[in-house]
């Protein structure tokens, strides 16, 4: 964990502190993720067959870059990124020998990428690159960056003057092969996982440095089995759009996934990806028949849900059949699944989730989840 110049690791009451969104820094939304892979190609084709991606913008060797190849994705209104190095001697390389593949940068759309960047560096952010204008025959483009937990960075991308297909040095992307999308909209929230004692400090970060606000606290009562537990906390901007739960482990009497996770991601990372869909039923069926693999949801929760939700639009045995877990809260409430994880290593995931009113993170499916992520855990031996 690298230290905050000027930001106090506070133990306990962020949500108290920081009661409200400080909205100095007006996110207007995910801009794109970009993961570091170490077959861009294939990685692109996993996506584009698994999940219904198409495809959208590439950068490489035939346009004149030379340390990497670039393959742009999209769908809805989410654009992943897969980059992989071309030589040994690229610090792309470093972080896919320590981390394997995972996401490297979470870039937010903003208005003015120069004053995100002065703005939060001069509230203790530890600068990744400064302001740099990038132009080509589309108009230009204006980035700045920022670190975060880990080796993970944000990025500012500053886009009203561009009307190309991604950013300056891509050329759009045009392929035969384009599956059908799976109605992925957007990205609804993005966890980090950080190590013990580190959830406060990162969500200070996230408070102080970048004006966000505790959304929620989960303790490990919330969230935890007979084996093992984690906290988490939300941190949200002004206008709801960006999402980062801050995952710690906590003491349990066995590993936990988070503890899992950075054995093996070598450090703090993001761990899972949730992306929203207005029929998660479709979603889900669709990825399934593609060969994603999902957590097993036992079959009795099945049996008490009804009484804990009340009624739902969706029928509850074709949840069952699928795996989708719902829960609600006082706003109405939300259906959600997750991946196994997409590559060997433990560590990335996604969640697909749909939400009918309810802006939680599905409390009442804690425990389910952690007893499938543990039964997981559990084959590998890390448990």
């Amino acid at each position: 964990m690298k230290t905050l110049t000027g930001i106090k690791d506070y133990a306990y009451g962020l949500e108290k502190i920081f009661p409200e969104a400080d909205d100095f820094l007006p996110l207007l939304g995910t801009d794109y993720i970009e993961l570091y892979v170490g077959n861009a190609k294939q990685a692109a084709h996993y996506y584009k067959t698994a999940f219904g991606f198409q495809s959208l913008a590439y950068a490489g060797l035939e346009t004149g870059v030379r340390d990497r190849a670039s393959y742009v994705l999209q769908q809805g209104k989410i654009r992943l990124v897969l980059t992989t190095p071309l030589k040994s001697d690229s610090p792309i390389y470093d972080h896919i020998r320590a981390h394997g593949d995972g996401v490297k940068v979470i870039a937010l759309w903003v208005e003015d990428a120069t004053a995100a960047y002065e703005a939060t560096t001069r509230r203790g952010a530890r600068p990744y690159f400064t302001p740099v204008v990038e132009r080509d025959e589309y108009g230009q483009v204006v980035r700045s960056g920022i670190h975060t937990y880990g080796d993970t960075v944000h990025v500012f991308v500053e886009r009203s003057q561009y009307g190309g297909p991604f950013l300056p040095g891509y050329e759009a992307w045009s392929s035969d092969y384009q599956p059908e999308p799976m109605g992925l909209e957007y990205i609804d929230h993005m966890v980090g996982n950080v190590d013990w004692g580190q959830m406060n400090t990162w969500a200070c970060f996230y408070a102080e440095v970048m004006g966000f606000a505790n959304l929620i606290s989960f303790d490990d009562k919330d969230i935890s089995t007979a084996y093992s537990a984690l906290m988490s906390k939300v941190m949200t901007n002004g206008n709801g759009r960006i999402k980062f739960p801050i995952n710690e482990p906590a003491e349990g009497k066995k590993k936990s996934q988070i503890e899992e996770y950075i054995e093996y991601y070598e450090g703090p990372g993001c761990q899972h990806i949730a992306v929203a869909t207005k029929d998660i039923i479709h979603t889900v069926s669709e990825m399934r028949q593609r060969g994603v693999e999902f957590l097993h949801v036992p079959g009795s929760y099945y049996d008490t849900v009804m009484d804990r939700v009340g009624n739902i639009d969706e029928d509850v045995r074709r949840l069952k059949e699928l795996g989708i877990m719902v829960d609600r809260d006082e706003e109405g409430y939300l259906l959600q699944i997750f991946t196994k994880p997409v590559e060997d290593r433990p560590t990335l995931f996604f969640e697909i989730i749909q939400r009918k009113g309810a802006r939680s993170f599905g409390k009442g499916n804690f425990k389910a989840l952690f007893e499938s992520i543990e039964d997981e855990q559990r084959r590998r031996g890390t448990l």
